[in-house]
Order: structure tokens, then sequence, then C-alpha cells
């Protein structure tokens, strides 16, 4: 795999995440090892480099020196548009895990679909999955277990938890979509 466009993507990660976000670095680090142990698997080179890079900055949004509208993916794929990092990558953290539905009810949605099309493909369920199957601090989950942590985390009437609450359908149908077309993927 050619290494320009990741070994840019975790200088840039590390850049922001590791000083004042350690535990997020750990989470990104440890998704972008699993997407690298994926990235193989793809058929094409472009969509390995996008997968992995992905991987690293999909969390880049929480970085204080990102953050704008409190929302992490699009602040994250604006902060990578401005820097004219790679178009894709930054629709990927735009719309990694599902998040357009809490675009939706953080009123964030119309912004989302304006600025960052959404790819379907085995990049993107790759991408959701490594985070999905990844704890805060690195650790292997299942997607279950990634939810019951997520929603431990955030109280009850928050918009992370109704994101997760709406969301875990999705979460696990891209898990049976990635362990069908991914035999590796199992266990994790």
């Amino acid at each position: 795999m050619q290494k320009g466009l990741v070994d840019e993507a975790r200088s840039l990660a590390e850049r922001e995440l590791s000083g004042p976000l350690p535990r997020r670095w750990r989470h990104v680090t440890a998704v972008a090892a699993k997407a690298s142990r994926f990235a193989p698997l793809l058929p094409a080179e472009r969509g390995r480099r996008a997968l992995v890079a992905a991987a690293v900055l999909h969390d880049v949004g929480y970085a204080p020196s990102v953050a704008e509208t409190g929302f992490h993916p699009l602040d994250g794929a604006r902060w990578l548009r401005s820097l004219e990092f790679d178009g894709r990558v930054a629709a990927f953290v735009a719309h990694h895990t599902n998040a357009v539905v809490e675009a939706e009810l953080r009123g964030l949605s119309a912004d989302l679909l304006a600025e960052f099309e959404r790819e379907d493909s085995p990049v993107t369920d790759l991408l959701w999955f490594c985070d999905l199957t990844t704890g805060p601090d690195g650790q292997d989950f299942t997607v279950d277990e990634r939810i019951k942590e997520i929603r431990e985390r955030y109280e009850p009437s928050s918009v992370v938890r109704e994101f997760i609450d709406r969301s875990a359908g999705t979460f696990h149908e891209v898990a049976k979509r990635v362990e069908a077309q991914f035999p590796s993927a199992q266990p994790m």
C-alpha cells in the first residue's frame, strides 16, 4: 500500500489528538490498525489508502483546534477540506458510523449532505465496522459491546444516546455485511 496519504493522515491526527485527547488518540490508532488489517482485502489500492486514512482521521473533529459546531464528523471533514486533504477521505470522515442520523438530531443534516457526498461501499462498511468494534481505549469490542459502552457514557436524554438508539439496527446490518463479505472479520 502506498503510504503518502496514510502517513499524512496519521501525522495530522497525531498532531491534533495525541496531546489534548490521548484517549481519543488511542481509539483512532486502534481503529486505523484494524483498518490496516482489512485494507489488503479491498480490490483497489485507492480504497485501501482511503480506508486507513479515514480510520485514523475519523475522530479528528473532536480536537479542540478543529471543533466548531460540536458535531465531530462535520467539523473534522470541514477541517480536512480547508487543508485541501483528499476529498474522498474527508467525505468518509463526514459520514462515518451513520453520522447523518446524529446530524438530523443536531439540525445539521442539510449541511452534511450538501457539503459531503456519502459513498455506500465496502470501504464505508469497513470504516464503520472498525470504529464500531473498537473501544475508547483501543480495545476490541463486539458491536453490541460498543453500543452498550457508548450508551453508558451518555445521559438518556443526550443527542448521542438518541443517535445510538436510532442507529443500532443499522450498525448490526453493517456488521453482518462485513462479516459476510470479509469472513476474517469474525471474531475480532
